[in-house]
C-alpha cells in the first residue's frame, strides 16, 4: 500500500476513534464504567437512558474495543479496557484540567 494511501486510511481511523468517544450517551458509560464494571441494567438505572438506547452504544464501544464483556452468571458486565481506554481518559482528563478554561472560551469549539 502506498505511504499516503496509509496516511488516509490512518487519518480516517483516527476519526472513527474520536467519533465513538465524541457521542454523549457514549461518554457517559465511558465515565461510570471508569469506577467499576456494570451491566446494562444498572448503567440503564443510573443514567436514565433506555435500555435499547444503552445497549446499542455497548456494542459500538465493545466492537471498537473500548469495553470488554464478562459474563457474571445470568448477566453481561462490562467494563473498559484497562490497558489502552482507562490511560487514554485519564490523559485526556489530565489535558482537561490543563487547558480548561481555554476549552470552555474555545471560539470555535461550541457545547451545544
Amino acid at each position: 500500500m502506498p505511504k499516503l494511501q496509509q496516511i488516509h486510511q490512518m487519518d480516517n481511523l483516527h476519526r472513527l476513534f474520536f467519533k465513538a468517544f465524541s457521542n454523549y450517551t457514549r461518554l457517559e458509560i465511558i465515565q461510570l464504567l471508569r469506577k467499576k464494571p456494570l451491566t446494562v441494567t444498572e448503567i440503564c438505572e443510573k443514567t436514565g437512558f433506555e435500555q435499547s438506547r444503552v445497549s446499542h452504544n455497548l456494542r459500538c464501544l465493545e466492537h471498537c474495543g473500548f469495553v470488554k464483556v464478562t459474563q457474571n452468571g445470568n448477566f453481561r458486565e462490562y467494563s473498559l479496557d484497562e490497558e489502552t481506554i482507562i490511560p487514554i481518559v485519564d490523559l485526556f482528563d489530565k489535558h482537561i484540567r490543563k487547558y480548561k478554561e481555554r476549552l470552555e472560551n474555545c471560539g470555535v469549539i461550541k457545547d451545544g
